[in-house]
């Protein structure tokens, strides 16, 4: 991979419904030399395929964050799905592993029931991820749109009005609201050890106070190198980076912690990223026999 190729890549992972032309337009190149660009990361499984991410506070549930030592996934998910559902599993090197699960309700009790689960495996840390204060103001319209875009994220306008029997202006409108809604991102997976020349990398920072203020300074020094938009949950913004050797990661990682308002920073390297929409699945298919058109939700 190339620059060319790790830009394409982070505006696609920040908006994979922008077309070939718009994401050309703002590099310098044409539409067709990022399309063709894009199809060779797809063959390689550089992309390994196109995903709307839903942050289940948008939906009035709790996400639990789990740091656990140890790389056996199927045990770690097997555990923590006595408590909720997968939402996401990053192995990372170091032989630590960073997942989350979604918590209907009960949060505060599913913390202590899943430190008693999670006995067998040395667990380094559990934190909640605090509700930022998502819009949640969904319609069973928007809904029925979103079952659409999870099984294609790129999915054409008109492809979307022929399966949902919708008119294109109501579709182009719920669009652009998901769009605008913080805690739906259209985005892709990607494989991180097939990303040649650069090392993407998290950088999970605690904020003592200003949390705003202190992401806008992150932005103003660090903007060259995110490989995609930072996620604020309350008190943390996690940094999503790409660094060419790891004396830049390193570089990177402590000039994060010399910033005023920051209490710590946890480096983390994936060797691969998992998300998990069946929880999603399921609550657009029950919401869908609701009988109200608007469903607000508020996170207990």
């Amino acid at each position: 991979m190339d620059n060319l190729d790790i830009k394409i890549l982070s505006e696609l992972l920040d908006n994979c419904r922008e077309s070939d032309r718009q994401i050309g337009a703002k590099l310098g190149i044409s539409g067709g030399a990022v399309h063709s660009r894009i199809q060779k990361m797809e063959k390689r499984k550089i992309i390994e395929e196109f995903f709307i991410k839903v942050e289940p506070p948008v939906l009035g549930y709790g996400v639990l964050y789990f740091v656990v030592s140890g790389e056996k996934i199927n045990d770690v998910l097997d555990q923590v799905s006595l408590v909720g559902e997968p939402f996401f599993v990053a192995p990372c090197i170091g032989g630590i592993t960073v997942c989350s699960i979604v918590i209907k309700e009960n949060l505060e009790q599913k913390i202590e029931l899943a430190k008693k689960l999670m006995k067998d495996i040395r667990v380094l840390s559990i934190f909640e991820a605090k509700n930022p204060g998502f819009n949640s103001n969904l319609t069973k319209t928007d809904l029925e749109i979103l079952e659409e875009l999870i099984k294609n994220p790129r999915q054409k306008i008109e492809m979307i009005a022929k399966h949902t029997h919708m008119s294109t202006k109501t579709i182009t409108r719920c669009i652009e609201k998901l769009k605008k809604n913080d805690g739906i991102q259209f985005t892709l997976i990607y494989d991180p050890k097939k990303i040649e020349s650069f090392i993407p990398h998290a950088i999970l920072t605690w904020i003592s106070k200003n949390v705003k203020e202190t992401l806008k300074e992150m932005n103003e020094k660090f903007l060259e190198s995110y490989l995609q938009i930072p996620f604020i949950a309350k008190n943390q913004i996690v940094l999503f980076m790409y660094s060419k050797n790891i004396f830049e990661m390193d570089r990177l990682t402590q000039q994060i912690r010399e910033l005023k308002n920051v209490e710590s920073a946890d480096l983390f390297i994936p060797k691969k990223i998992s998300f998990f929409n069946k929880w999603l699945e399921e609550f657009i298919f029950d919401s869908k026999k609701l009988s109200k058109l608007h469903l607000s939700y508020q996170t207990n």
